[in-house]
Parts: C-alpha cells; structure tokens; sequence
C-alpha cells in the first residue's frame, strides 16, 4: 500500500505601493516561464514562518517582515500531487542583492492588472497564486499567533 504525502510549502504575498513582488520560474520541461510569489517547500526542521522569509531571500533578494497569516491553501496539481501551502502576507524592508535560486528568470513588482493578464495567458504556477494576492486584498488575514509551533 503507498502513503500519500501532501507537500509542504509556503508563499508570501508582498505588496509595494499597489505592486506585487513575484517571481518568474523556468519549470524543468516547461516550454515557458511561470509566475509565482516567492514560494517553496518547508525543510527538514524549519519553522513555517522562518521558511517563508528563506524563499522570499532566496528567490527574490528582498528582506520582508511578514505581517499576517493568510491561511492554508490546499491545491491538487494536475499531476496528482497534493499540496499544503502556508500562505502569509508581508511588506518589503530591503534589497538584500544577493544572487537568486537557481530557475529564477527574473524577479518583477506587478500591478494586479498585470498579474491576472498572465492568469488569463495561463502563465501562473498554480491557481492559488492569484487567489492569495485576492484575499490579501479583501483583507482575509489571521494574526501569526494562529500558527502554533514548538
């Protein structure tokens, strides 16, 4: 009998003077690039929250203070796969420069507008890419105190 086993991520909305912090990715066999917030899997022994400011670092080069929580996004890729995205909300601090994860094209502050022109061309990572920058917006948020960690 196999085991099932959701994938563990986490996402981070980071918003600027009406602008959305998103990375461009080249998925290994992938035709074209794909957009994302700046997002990855939670490792061996890292907190939810500590993993989030590492893929922010890691994929974009910014320092952020994340703010809030925006929950638990649960999405099955067409694959099959199933996974559990820990989503948060967060303002940019600083431009850090260091050098970007290896399959990150390029990093880009989007309007809205511009994000749902890619959703429409089918150029998101995943359907919850856009849903989290809509929720941040319509305020769905719960203090970080909701996550409970030992």
């Amino acid at each position: 009998m196999s085991r099932w086993h959701p994938h563990v991520t986490v996402a981070t909305v980071v918003e600027r003077a009406g602008r959305f912090l998103m990375v461009e990715e080249a998925p290994r066999g992938s035709q074209t690039t794909l957009f994302n917030q700046p997002a990855g899997h939670l490792e061996p022994g890292e907190r939810i929250k500590e993993a989030a400011l590492r893929e922010v670092r890691e994929e974009t080069a910014w320092q952020v203070g994340i703010t809030d929580y925006l929950g638990l996004y649960v999405y099955q890729a067409p694959g099959g796969e199933t996974f559990h995205s820990h989503a948060f909300f967060g303002m940019a601090l600083a431009h850090l420069g260091n050098p970007l994860d290896p399959g990150i094209v390029a990093v880009h502050w989007l309007t809205l507008e511009e994000v749902e022109a890619l959703e429409r061309e089918g150029r998101m990572r995943s359907p919850m890419v856009l849903k989290r920058i809509r929720d941040a917006l319509a305020g769905y948020s719960y203090p970080m105190e909701v996550i409970h960690e030992r």
